[in-house]
C-alpha cells in the first residue's frame, strides 16, 4: 500500500519503510539473544510486570475476573492469576494455560527483545499438578526399584516433565529421560 504526501513523486511504501527498519531490529534481537549474562531479579520482575499487564488485558477482553500477582521465584519471572471460574483458562490437561503462557512470553519478548522463561499459573493449576506429579514420579521410582524394569509415563508438557525429572534425579538407583516428540513426549524411568 502506498501513501502519498500531496505530491505523486513522493511515494513511500510500508514495505520499503519496514525493510529500512528491519536490519536494526534483527541486529538488536541477535545481540539480546547472544547476551550470556543471566537476567537479574530487577529485570525478571520487569518481565513479570509486562506479562501481568498483558494477562490483565486478556482477562478484560474475555470478561474474566481474577487477581494477578507478579513475582520472581527460582530465577524465573512468574505471574499467577487467582480467582473463581478460571477453568476455561486452564483447559483440558492445562493445554489452554500452556498456550496462554506462550502468548504471554511473546508479549514479553516483543517488549524487551529478549526471550523469557516466564511461568504463568491460573487458579493454582500448576501448584496442584506439581503435587500430583511428585506422586506419579515416586510411584514410578518404586515400580522400577521393585521390578528392575523401565517404567514409561504418559505424555506430558515440558513443565510436567521437569517436575518429574526433578523428583527422579533426587532419588538414588534410578534415572529418567524424555523420549518422543511433542505432543507425545514422555518420560521413561530406568534403573541405574
Amino acid at each position: 500500500m502506498a501513501t502519498t504526501n500531496g505530491d505523486s513523486s513522493v511515494t513511500e511504501t510500508k514495505t520499503e519503510a519496514l525493510a529500512a527498519e528491519e536490519p536494526a531490529d534483527v541486529a538488536a534481537t541477535a545481540e539480546a539473544e547472544q547476551s550470556s549474562e543471566p537476567a537479574g531479579d530487577e529485570e525478571l520482575f520487569h518481565q513479570s510486570e509486562i506479562a501481568a499487564d498483558y494477562v490483565e488485558g486478556l482477562l478484560d477482553i474475555l470478561d474474566f475476573d481474577g487477581d494477578i500477582d507478579e513475582m520472581v521465584s527460582g530465577g524465573r519471572p512468574m505471574v499467577e492469576v487467582v480467582g473463581e471460574r478460571l477453568g476455561a483458562l486452564v483447559g483440558p490437561r492445562g493445554a489452554t494455560l500452556e498456550a496462554l503462557q506462550e502468548l504471554t512470553r511473546l508479549a514479553v519478548y516483543r517488549e524487551t527483545g529478549a526471550p523469557s522463561r516466564l511461568l504463568l499459573d491460573v487458579g493454582g493449576y500448576r501448584a496442584n499438578r506439581k503435587k500430583e506429579l511428585v506422586a506419579v514420579a515416586k510411584n514410578a521410582i518404586e515400580k522400577v526399584r521393585e521390578h528392575g524394569e523401565p517404567v514409561q509415563l504418559e505424555p506430558m508438557s515440558a513443565f510436567e516433565r521437569k517436575c518429574v525429572h526433578d523428583v527422579v534425579n533426587a532419588a538414588e538407583g534410578v534415572e529418567s529421560e524424555s523420549e518422543g516428540v511433542e505432543p507425545n513426549r514422555r518420560i521413561v524411568v530406568h534403573p541405574v
